[in-house]
Formats: structure tokens, sequence, C-alpha cells
């Protein structure tokens, strides 16, 4: 089923949570909401559960209004960040409850509750109560009743947040399977950068009040709209230098350690503006004196992180850069240094503003809201 939000506005007492947020969910899709605690992601989600009714806007679920629909009567499963299980009904009894209510045969029951428990790893505490679990048995025994209907819309509030690691990654792995098979519209909330890029088809990013920014996986993390989402991607952090671009010999340039570096020609309108170039870690390497683009460093310290090795540099005004390669790769770590940016993939961003300037040649699309 397709869920369409038209200018949204939600408010508690002066509280303003929610202002004119739009959303076109086409079936099939699972959107993750990811943003700061507080940015109005769970409201979003009880809003179309009808748990609580929207102060504007309209809720359109497969093609009809939701206004007055009541919420079992819009056929959504949803999983609470609260867990929200029966407290005197045991983990078994709290997972087969939608389909007892639909009247499924015994059979039945058990076995879409065997296979939900398994997938989740919490078959063998079926027979426990709410009180005997842990958090993260209570949050997966959440998460199965509501995968157990197999509804047609799934409401996901963060239901992996108190999943211990090595479960979660599993789960990232796993999840994305199982809700393409069940064919469901999916929105799935997370403060999991991770998290959002391994499950959404589409991100939208939330913050002030509505949607800053909705795109996949991969034009959020290329492409962000701000430096407050540029930052809120990725592990290390993205680099951030204050630049005012110049012309030079063949185009416009950007001074690092008293270095011209090229940057795109589609940057040309950037030029005397004072500007922050994002650098991901990944898109910087460690190259020859001489070589296209490099520019000195000097190394302060290296951080091996399993899969990949973090070195943290400073350029000769001081300021500094992290740099990532993969673990093995060679690279210095300690002394001077010399460095190149892969541009392709470099960002400029209105200092003032913090959002992203939009290169001359770069395509018109959906990320900027």
């Amino acid at each position: 089923m397709s869920i369409q939000l038209s200018n949204i506005r939600k408010s508690f007492a002066n509280d303003l949570v929610l202002d004119g947020v739009s959303l076109d969910i086409p079936t099939g899709e699972t959107l993750v909401l990811f943003g700061p605690s507080g940015a109005g992601k769970t409201v979003l989600l009880r809003l179309i559960a009808g748990v609580v009714d929207p102060d504007e806007g309209r809720i359109i679920v497969n093609g009809v209004d939701m206004d007055g629909v009541v919420p079992e009567d819009r056929g959504i499963g949803m999983a609470f960040q609260n867990f929200a299980l029966f407290p005197h009904m045991d983990a078994h009894a709290n997972i087969a409850s939608p389909l007892t209510a639909r009247r499924e045969t015994r059979s039945g029951i058990e076995t879409r509750v065997r296979e939900v428990a398994k997938l989740l790893k919490i078959d063998h505490v079926l027979g426990h109560t709410p009180a005997e679990l842990s958090n993260g048995q209570k949050q997966r025994t959440a998460l199965g009743r509501a995968l157990a209907a197999e509804p047609s819309i799934l409401l996901l509030d963060d239901p992996l947040r108190n999943v211990d690691a090595k479960l979660r990654f599993e789960m990232r792995l796993e999840l994305p399977r199982l809700l393409k098979a069940q064919n469901a519209t999916v929105i799935f909330v997370t403060q999991d950068y991770k998290e959002a890029m391994a499950l959404g088809d589409r991100i939208a990013v939330m913050g002030d009040h509505g949607i800053v920014q909705i795109g996949t996986p991969e034009e959020i993390y290329l492409c962000p709209s701000s430096t407050r989402i540029a930052r809120l991607f990725g592990d290390p952090t993205i680099n951030l230098l204050d630049v005012v671009p110049e012309i030079g010999v063949q185009g416009p340039v950007v001074q690092l350690s008293a270095t011209d570096v090229a940057i795109s020609g589609s940057y040309a309108g950037a030029v005397g503006k004072a500007c922050s170039l994002g650098i991901r870690p990944e898109a910087i390497r460690f190259v020859a004196p001489g070589a296209p683009g490099a520019f000195p460093v000097e190394i302060e310290a290296e951080t091996p992180l399993n899969e990949k090795t973090v070195t943290l540099a400073a350029t000769r005004n001081h300021r500094e850069i992290l740099v990532s390669r993969p673990a093995g790769t060679p690279g210095p770590d300690h002394g001077k240094a010399h460095v190149a940016i892969d541009m392709g993939n470099a960002l400029l961003f209105d200092r003032a503003t913090g959002a992203r300037i939009i290169a001359a040649d770069a395509p018109t699309d959906e990320m900027a809201t």
C-alpha cells in the first residue's frame, strides 16, 4: 500500500513538532526516518498509525483519506519504542496476538510465530512473560508481533535500539530480505546512520520541524544538502575546511597548505565566496610529492579501526584533516607526507548558511526539500 502525507502539521500545547510535512511513499518501499531525538520521527509514525490526529494536513493510505479512520481499521502494523507488550501474556502469545485476533488456524499461528522468533533469535524465550525478558528481548518481541501479522504497512520505531551489536548487524542483513518478501511498505525510524544506510531504499532526514533532505542512501551520503547533514553521516566524520575559491591558471582553485588545489570548473560561481570545502576521509589519499593535486601535511596520529586505518594529519596552516584508507594499505604513520583529494567527491558549502553550493553542471534531483 502507498502512503501520501500532505502538509502535515502537529503541535503539543505551544510546542511545534511538525510543520508542513509532505511525503509520497510508494508500495513496497522502505523509507527510513533519520534524525536526532526530538525531530518528530515518532510523532509522524503515530500520526500515520492514527494514535494521534494531525492539526492540519491529510494522510492518504492507498488512495483513501484516513481522516476519522480508527487505528485498528487502518491495516497497519507498528512496533513501538516503548514495547507496548501485553504484560500477562508470554512472548509467544504476544507475537501471536494479531494472528489470534484474525482467527488464524492454530497450526498456522504456531508456524508463523516460530519462524519470526527464530529470525529474531528469541525462540528460546517464547514461554517468558515481559517481566522476565531483557529490554533487547522485549524489543524483539514487539518487532516480532508487528512482523508476524505480515501487514501491508509496517511502522517500526527504532526497533533495534536495545539489541546487542552482533544481532543488530545480523538484523540489518536479514530485515531487508524479509520486508521485501512481504512487499510491505515500511517506515523505519532510527538515529543510527549505518542502520539508515543499510535498510532504507530512501532516507528522509528530519530536523527544523520537518524533512530537510530526502534521497537514496548514496545521494544523502555523497550530496548532503548542508554541513549539518554531512556531519551526521560517516565515520570518521567529513572534513570541513574553510576556503575562499580563487581563479587559478586553469580555473577555480582553493589554497591548502599554501598550495593551489584545483576544484571543478562548475564551481566558478563560488569564486571569492567564503566557503567550506567538504571532503570525506576516504576521498583523500597519500601520494608522492609532485603528484597532481598533492599538498603537504604533517602526520599527527594514526588509529587502526579493524577494516580501515584513520590518520590525523595537519596542513601547514594547522588545519586538521582525517584520512581513511583500507586496513593493510601502506601509508605513512608519522612525519611529513603529501595527500591529494578526489575532487570528484569534494563538496562546497556556503560558510554562512551551511547550505551546499550546487555545481553548475549538477543534475536536478529531489534531495533538497
